[in-house]
């Protein structure tokens, strides 16, 4: 039971590795006008690298970006995310390999990651939760605070548990970050690329037997698949920087219900926007297989 209450402390959060923007209407200027919830064109350009396994020309031009923007938290904290993201890619975590294996979906990679890698995520966490806490000081609800701390927060609960296993130690920073995007989502409810943040807690903690969902719930964490699901969707269909990912997750929660049309036609969305990335092509194949 602990195994599968300590898988929701990643899968729970990871929808935070990567998601740069939320959609705000134009009600709401002060979001607007953050980069975090603009498609910034560099921004953009930065992550469809990253989607494309380069990371270092992504860092590049993150870096550039964030030498003209050194007061954006947002920019530490999708440096941060680049180096997330390539360790989880290094150690094949968002493949049906990985996603469909009881074990390693409860537990975490076999072996460790790269500390060097990590050295460099959580300094990038370091700067991006200063800079949060240093806009809060002038406004405690700034929203690109609150979006950078709900990242920062989710992604070192990722870290922690699918990387370094150490599931426990997980608990604190993915309730965190829960608690800042409840703020967050408080105050911008049309923020489209938030529903992957639901729509992954319902699925993974609805996924789980009975006995663990209800040890959950005592803690306040609820779940139901396929609400999870139509969740998740919102966001693969109308998110913006956190699209790709949001079609990721949901096509590998595809293949484990046995439902290989999304499957597919995710993964084949993916390998025609992302070519460099062999791995959507792979996933794509591997999907197609299941229904002949």
């Amino acid at each position: 039971m602990m195994n599968r209450i300590c898988s929701t402390l990643f899968w729970g959060s990871i929808f935070l590795i990567l998601s740069p923007s939320l959609a705000f209407t134009r009600e709401q200027p002060k979001a607007a006008d953050s980069p975090a919830f603009t498609a910034v064109p560099e921004l953009r350009s930065a992550f469809d690298l990253l989607y494309n396994q380069r990371f270092a020309e992504s860092r590049d031009l993150l870096a550039n970006w964030k030498s003209r923007n050194p007061e954006e938290p947002f920019g530490e904290a999708a440096v941060a995310a680049s180096y997330l993201f390539e360790e989880l890619h290094e150690q094949k975590v968002l493949t049906s390999d990985f996603f469909l294996n009881e074990k390693r979906f409860l537990r975490g990679i076999d072996g460790s990651p790269s500390p060097e890698r990590m050295r460099c995520f959580r300094e990038s966490l370091k700067r991006a939760r200063e800079l949060a806490h240093k806009r809060q000081e002038v406004d405690p609800n700034d929203a690109e605070a609150l979006f950078t701390l709900t990242l920062a927060d989710g992604m070192e609960s990722d870290a922690l548990a699918i990387l370094e296993k150490k599931h426990l130690e997980a608990l604190k920073p993915m309730k965190e970050a829960n608690k800042y995007a409840k703020r967050l989502l408080a105050q911008h409810p049309d923020a489209t690329d938030a529903y992957i943040a639901l729509g992954i807690s319902n699925y993974i903690v609805g996924s789980m037997n009975s006995g663990s969902r209800l040890a959950l719930w005592f803690g306040g964490v609820h779940g139901d698949k396929n609400v999870g699901m139509d969740q998740m969707a919102r966001t693969a269909t109308s998110g913006r920087y956190l699209k790709p990912f949001a079609k990721i997750i949901l096509a590998l929660a595809a293949r484990r219900e046995n439902q290989p049309a999304m499957a597919q036609k995710l993964f084949r969305e993916l390998k025609e926007e992302y070519p460099g990335n062999q791995s959507y092509a792979m996933e794509y194949a591997k999907a197609r297989r299941v229904s002949l």
